[in-house]
């Protein structure tokens, strides 16, 4: 078993500025939990609390029911890999994964064993005799994966590993990730700012901003049915369009934007109909995708003037403006409007997300 319970876990450098805050958060055994949010919002500084790299100032961290606040890093049974992979460049692949194990005085048979099956697992077993100059940037992140592996931890913790690979090898890498939890069936914790990464890869995402959880929660459900603005602008690229407006009650729920230009029903089920309050100011959420293009004589349809396409085959990105607005719409590759055109757009009335405008919370 390899569970972690934050327990009202703040962290600070200076009193009064805390840069994690009141952090309640179960981890649980066999997890894959990625933790994303921009940078600065308290991600790595709580990866590194579980390492032990940081003190804990307020709260406690348990790991297995076992208070791990004052417990040294070397005796958590924890392995990290770095952005940095952090190699030595005089050894091979071989002895830069096999180090560890050497200093812990683990029996060398043992070590052979560990370091062939991690080479195994991971494809380095052509490269266990080259050195780290030899081998690609992806190779390297592989050995680094794999120093822990042998390790046999109880958690494994990521702190934005593929952040110096390419585009594509950044894809590639991901997958032999998602590979290794499944063969492994360990518990992970992964730090990204990077939000497809978080995505793609976490059966549980935490969303982090200014040392806040703002939503912990499964990627469909963090996509479908954000908990708040700051979430829904975060999950998602590209990023959730947002139009001020007002909510009129009569009969039907009604959304009106605050320059007039787009009137629509809300469906019943995208909104808390106990937590609507005629009259109330809030921000309509639309997805790139769930924008639908519409004719002229819509009444409910907004006039955007296209500004840019991006056309990427089987689809196409425009992103377009109606004087304050700036919207961005995902429309079938065949489609290509003129740049300076107009085209109409109404959005899925069951697709759309509001969120109240005085605190950001979904109603």
């Amino acid at each position: 078993m390899s569970n972690i319970t934050f327990k009202n876990v703040s962290k600070w450098y200076t009193p009064g500025q805390p840069v994690v805050v009141d952090l309640d958060l179960e981890i649980h055994d066999k997890e894959f939990l990625v933790i994303v949010g921009p940078s600065g919002c308290g991600k790595s500084t709580t990866l590194r609390m579980i390492a032990g790299l940081e003190d804990i100032s307020a709260g406690e961290l348990q790991i297995d029911e076992q208070r791990m606040n004052e417990v040294a890093p070397k005796d958590r049974d924890i392995a990290m890999v770095f952005q940095n992979y952090a190699l030595y460049p005089h050894m091979t692949v071989r002895q830069n994964m096999a180090f560890g194990l050497t200093l812990r005085k683990v029996p060398k048979p043992e070590i052979e064993t560990r370091v062939a099956e991690a080479a195994r697992i991971l494809g380095l077993e052509p490269y266990l005799d080259r050195k780290p100059k030899e081998l690609s940037g992806g190779q390297r992140q592989r050995v680094a994966v794999g120093r822990a592996i042998v390790r046999k931890p109880r958690v494994f913790l990521f702190d934005e590993p593929l952040s110096n690979l390419d585009a594509k090898m950044r894809v590639q890498t991901r997958g032999e990730i998602a590979r290794l939890h499944r063969d492994l069936k360990a518990t992970i914790v992964y730090v990204t700012h990077d939000q497809v990464e978080a995505m793609t890869l976490g059966t549980r995402i935490v969303v982090m901003s200014e040392g806040l959880v703002m939503q912990a929660d499964t990627p469909l459900n963090l996509y479908a049915k954000p908990a708040n603005k700051f979430v829904a602008g975060f999950i998602g690229s590209p990023a959730m369009n947002f139009l001020p407006g007002l909510l009129n009650r009569a009969g039907d729920v009604r959304f009106t934007s605050a320059s007039g230009r787009l009137s629509s029903i809300l469906d019943p089920s995208t909104y808390n109909a106990e937590m609507v309050v005629d009259g109330m100011t809030v921000d309509l959420g639309v997805r790139p995708e769930h924008w639908k293009l519409s004719h002229k004589e819509d009444e409910s349809a907004l006039a955007l003037t296209v500004d840019v396409l991006e056309p990427l085959g089987s689809e196409t990105y425009v992103y377009g403006s109606n004087h304050d607005l700036r919207i961005v719409v995902r429309i079938d590759g065949t489609v290509l409007p003129d740049i300076g055109s107009s085209i109409h757009i109404t959005p899925d009335p069951k697709q759309v997300h509001v969120f109240r405008s005085t605190d950001g919370q979904r109603i």
